[in-house]
Protein backbone atom coordinates (compact mmCIF):
# COMPACT_ATOMS: atom_id res chain seq x y z
CA UNK A 1 0.00 0.00 0.00
CA UNK A 2 1.01 3.78 -0.63
CA UNK A 3 0.52 6.50 1.72
CA UNK A 4 1.32 9.89 1.21
CA UNK A 5 2.10 12.34 4.24
CA UNK A 6 1.82 16.85 3.94
CA UNK A 7 2.40 19.07 6.32
CA UNK A 8 2.25 22.48 6.44
CA UNK A 9 2.57 24.76 9.27
CA UNK A 10 -0.43 27.04 9.46
CA UNK A 11 -3.83 26.63 8.21
CA UNK A 12 -3.23 29.57 5.45
CA UNK A 13 -0.04 28.01 4.47
CA UNK A 14 -1.01 25.54 0.62
CA UNK A 15 -0.84 22.19 0.52
CA UNK A 16 -1.05 22.00 -3.33
CA UNK A 17 2.60 21.35 -4.00
CA UNK A 18 3.16 18.79 -1.89
CA UNK A 19 0.04 16.56 -3.15
CA UNK A 20 0.39 17.15 -6.60
CA UNK A 21 4.09 15.76 -6.28
CA UNK A 22 2.33 12.41 -3.96
CA UNK A 23 -0.51 11.96 -6.35
CA UNK A 24 2.26 11.56 -9.03
CA UNK A 25 3.57 8.67 -7.65
CA UNK A 26 0.27 6.74 -8.07
CA UNK A 27 -0.75 7.55 -4.27
CA UNK A 28 -4.88 7.18 -3.52
CA UNK A 29 -6.47 10.41 -2.08
CA UNK A 30 -8.10 8.09 0.95
CA UNK A 31 -4.43 7.33 1.93
CA UNK A 32 -2.62 10.69 1.71
CA UNK A 33 -2.64 12.44 5.62
CA UNK A 34 -2.89 15.97 6.15
CA UNK A 35 -1.52 18.01 9.19
CA UNK A 36 -1.56 21.56 9.79
CA UNK A 37 0.64 21.61 12.25
CA UNK A 38 3.75 22.66 13.62
CA UNK A 39 6.94 20.39 12.95
CA UNK A 40 8.49 20.85 15.96
CA UNK A 41 7.58 17.25 17.56
CA UNK A 42 5.54 14.47 16.06
CA UNK A 43 2.88 14.89 18.38
CA UNK A 44 0.50 15.47 15.18
CA UNK A 45 -3.11 14.25 15.09
CA UNK A 46 -2.90 12.69 11.11
CA UNK A 47 0.64 11.65 11.45
CA UNK A 48 0.14 9.72 14.38
CA UNK A 49 -2.67 7.50 12.76
CA UNK A 50 -0.67 7.30 9.57
CA UNK A 51 1.62 5.41 12.01
CA UNK A 52 -0.83 3.21 13.31
CA UNK A 53 -2.37 2.11 9.90
CA UNK A 54 1.50 1.78 8.23
CA UNK A 55 2.42 -1.99 7.58
CA UNK A 56 5.68 -4.36 6.58
CA UNK A 57 6.15 -3.60 2.99
CA UNK A 58 4.16 -0.46 2.79
CA UNK A 59 5.47 2.70 1.11
CA UNK A 60 5.34 6.42 2.45
CA UNK A 61 5.74 9.36 0.23
CA UNK A 62 6.86 12.83 1.74
CA UNK A 63 7.95 15.90 -0.67
CA UNK A 64 10.73 16.91 1.22
CA UNK A 65 12.13 16.24 4.75
CA UNK A 66 11.26 19.06 6.62
CA UNK A 67 7.91 18.05 5.98
CA UNK A 68 8.19 14.55 8.26
CA UNK A 69 9.75 17.62 10.99
CA UNK A 70 12.38 19.91 11.89
CA UNK A 71 14.18 18.33 14.50
CA UNK A 72 16.70 15.98 13.23
CA UNK A 73 17.08 14.01 16.26
CA UNK A 74 13.31 13.26 16.22
CA UNK A 75 13.27 12.61 12.53
CA UNK A 76 15.94 10.13 12.98
CA UNK A 77 13.90 8.46 15.69
CA UNK A 78 10.29 8.58 13.76
CA UNK A 79 12.39 7.34 10.64
CA UNK A 80 14.00 4.55 12.35
CA UNK A 81 10.46 3.51 13.95
CA UNK A 82 8.96 3.59 10.55
CA UNK A 83 12.08 1.79 8.32
CA UNK A 84 13.02 -0.78 10.99
CA UNK A 85 10.50 -1.59 14.00
CA UNK A 86 7.52 -1.43 10.84
CA UNK A 87 9.67 -2.34 7.66
CA UNK A 88 7.91 0.43 6.01
CA UNK A 89 9.78 1.86 3.14
CA UNK A 90 10.42 6.00 2.57
CA UNK A 91 10.59 7.76 -0.06
CA UNK A 92 11.15 11.96 0.15
CA UNK A 93 10.94 12.86 -3.43
CA UNK A 94 12.97 16.26 -3.18
CA UNK A 95 16.38 13.88 -1.91
CA UNK A 96 16.66 10.98 -4.14
CA UNK A 97 19.28 9.77 -1.47
CA UNK A 98 16.89 9.75 1.20
CA UNK A 99 14.69 6.44 -0.76
CA UNK A 100 14.92 3.37 1.30
CA UNK A 101 14.23 0.88 -2.07
CA UNK A 102 16.90 2.57 -4.24
CA UNK A 103 20.33 1.01 -4.51
CA UNK A 104 22.96 3.27 -4.99
CA UNK A 105 26.73 0.87 -6.24
CA UNK A 106 25.10 -2.39 -4.49
CA UNK A 107 24.85 -0.28 -1.76
CA UNK A 108 20.79 -1.06 -0.02
CA UNK A 109 18.43 2.20 0.29
CA UNK A 110 17.98 2.00 3.83
CA UNK A 111 21.73 1.57 5.02
CA UNK A 112 22.33 4.77 2.11
CA UNK A 113 19.50 6.89 3.78
CA UNK A 114 20.62 6.29 7.62
CA UNK A 115 23.93 7.44 6.62
CA UNK A 116 22.47 10.41 4.84
CA UNK A 117 20.22 11.43 7.57
CA UNK A 118 22.72 11.11 10.02
CA UNK A 119 25.01 13.62 8.44
CA UNK A 120 22.18 15.61 7.91
CA UNK A 121 21.52 15.71 11.72
CA UNK A 122 25.46 16.86 12.21
CA UNK A 123 25.28 19.73 10.04
CA UNK A 124 21.88 20.37 11.53
CA UNK A 125 23.58 20.17 15.13
CA UNK A 126 26.54 22.23 14.09
CA UNK A 127 24.51 24.98 12.54
CA UNK A 128 23.07 25.68 15.73
CA UNK A 129 26.30 25.62 17.93
CA UNK A 130 27.05 28.24 15.18
CA UNK A 131 24.18 30.09 15.70
CA UNK A 132 24.78 30.58 19.24
CA UNK A 133 28.47 31.34 19.13
CA UNK A 134 27.56 33.81 16.73
CA UNK A 135 24.98 35.02 19.04
CA UNK A 136 27.14 35.23 21.71
CA UNK A 137 30.34 36.73 19.73
CA UNK A 138 27.41 39.64 18.48
CA UNK A 139 26.29 40.14 22.73
CA UNK A 140 29.91 40.41 23.81
CA UNK A 141 31.24 42.82 20.96
CA UNK A 142 27.90 45.06 22.15
CA UNK A 143 28.99 44.61 25.66
CA UNK A 144 32.07 46.08 24.84
CA UNK A 145 29.91 49.08 23.16
CA UNK A 146 28.56 49.90 26.19
CA UNK A 147 24.97 48.21 24.76
CA UNK A 148 22.98 46.82 28.12
CA UNK A 149 21.25 43.57 27.88
CA UNK A 150 18.29 42.68 30.19
CA UNK A 151 15.91 44.34 32.43
CA UNK A 152 17.37 47.88 33.40
CA UNK A 153 18.11 48.03 36.97
CA UNK A 154 15.64 49.92 39.63
CA UNK A 155 17.93 52.45 41.54
CA UNK A 156 16.70 52.18 45.51
CA UNK A 157 15.25 55.43 46.19
CA UNK A 158 16.11 57.71 48.86
CA UNK A 159 13.00 56.76 51.41
CA UNK A 160 13.71 53.49 51.10
CA UNK A 161 15.83 53.57 54.15
CA UNK A 162 12.81 55.29 56.53
CA UNK A 163 10.70 51.94 54.72
CA UNK A 164 13.09 49.34 56.18
CA UNK A 165 13.12 51.08 59.27
CA UNK A 166 9.51 50.24 59.17
CA UNK A 167 10.15 47.43 58.56
CA UNK A 168 12.35 46.53 60.74
CA UNK A 169 10.13 47.96 64.01
CA UNK A 170 7.43 45.06 62.36
CA UNK A 171 5.51 48.37 61.32
CA UNK A 172 5.34 47.06 57.84
CA UNK A 173 5.04 43.68 56.52
CA UNK A 174 6.86 42.89 53.55
CA UNK A 175 4.85 43.52 51.12
CA UNK A 176 3.32 46.93 52.45
CA UNK A 177 7.01 47.95 52.24
CA UNK A 178 7.09 46.73 48.73
CA UNK A 179 3.53 48.56 47.85
CA UNK A 180 4.82 51.84 49.12
CA UNK A 181 7.55 51.92 46.86
CA UNK A 182 6.07 50.42 44.12
CA UNK A 183 8.00 47.51 43.51
CA UNK A 184 7.22 43.69 44.75
CA UNK A 185 7.71 41.61 47.84
CA UNK A 186 10.77 40.12 45.76
CA UNK A 187 12.80 43.11 44.90
CA UNK A 188 11.90 44.88 48.22
CA UNK A 189 13.64 41.54 50.24
CA UNK A 190 16.62 41.58 47.62
CA UNK A 191 16.75 45.60 48.89
CA UNK A 192 17.15 44.48 52.09
CA UNK A 193 19.25 41.99 52.08
CA UNK A 194 21.68 44.14 49.96
CA UNK A 195 21.75 46.74 52.28
CA UNK A 196 22.36 44.67 55.50
CA UNK A 197 18.88 44.80 56.93
CA UNK A 198 17.76 42.01 59.22
CA UNK A 199 15.31 42.26 61.64
CA UNK A 200 17.00 39.48 64.04
CA UNK A 201 19.57 41.97 64.57
CA UNK A 202 17.39 44.24 66.23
Amino acid sequence: MRYGYIRVSTKEQNIDRQLTAILKENVDTKNIFIDKASGKDFNRKQYRKLIRKLKEGDELYIKSIDRLGRNYDEIIKEWNLITKEKSVEIIVLDFPLLDTRAKVSGITGRFLSDIVLQILSYVAQIERENIHQRQMEGIREAKKKGIKFGRNQIEIPEKFDNIAKRWIRKELSLRAGAAILKISHTTFNKWLSVKGYNRQET
